[in-house]
């Protein structure tokens, strides 16, 4: 099955993810904004909250901008912004502290490209949840894909049709349920219970 890195992706990407024994991610194509390639959504006190890698933009318009080669912007400071953002939402929640130390890294290393941040990213979830589906890498680009895709699932404007079960939430007692926000809450809520979530 295909599917396309993300930044800490939505629930129902890890919930396809896990219904392959191996999967192939898609290192080949041109980056697209309003994606989750660099983006995810999280649960803090006031709600549902984008968390952004900002990322710095060709403007060469004949020649397309290949994830692949898409730099994070090195000029903003968002990787602490965001590692205080997740602390303030999750330090009460049942297994961020669990955590915390193993995702650190990812928020104080220097990732140049966005594509090594998100496969990083997803190995910390992997090793987290201490599951092991090994991966491939895509070496061309097909719009019609020869195996199963889902690199759908990586567009924040299409809304997922995969049937998620609810879990008790941070601030649900304030907003309610707040389905398919990134895989970090579900992890941060179930912990070890996330694998069988996600089965």
């Amino acid at each position: 099955m295909l599917f396309l890195p993300t930044y800490f992706a939505p629930i129902s990407q890890y919930k396809e993810i896990f219904k392959n024994d191996a999967i192939v991610f898609e290192v080949e194509d041109n980056f697209q904004k309003q994606t989750y390639r660099n983006r995810c959504y999280i649960y803090a006190a006031f709600g549902k909250l984008q968390m952004n890698v900002p990322v710095i933009h060709t403007h060469n318009k004949t020649v397309r901008q290949k994830t692949k080669d898409t730099k994070i912007d090195p000029s903003y400071s968002w990787q602490t912004r965001q590692l205080k953002t997740l602390q303030a939402a999750y330090r009460s929640s049942p297994y961020y502290e669990f955590y915390e130390d193993d995702l650190l890294p990812l928020f104080t290393k220097k990732h140049t490209f966005l594509q090594d941040l998100n496969l990083e990213a997803h190995a910390f979830i992997m090793d987290a949840i201490q599951e092991d589906i090994p991966f491939s890498k895509t070496t061309e680009y097909h719009i019609d894909s020869p195996i199963k895709d889902d690199r759908i699932l990586a567009n924040t404007k299409i809304k997922s049709s995969i049937e998620l079960k609810l879990y008790t939430q941070v601030f649900d007692d304030k907003h309610g349920f707040i389905p398919n926000l990134s895989i970090l809450d579900l992890l941060f809520m179930e912990g070890p219970n996330t694998t069988s979530f996600l089965k």
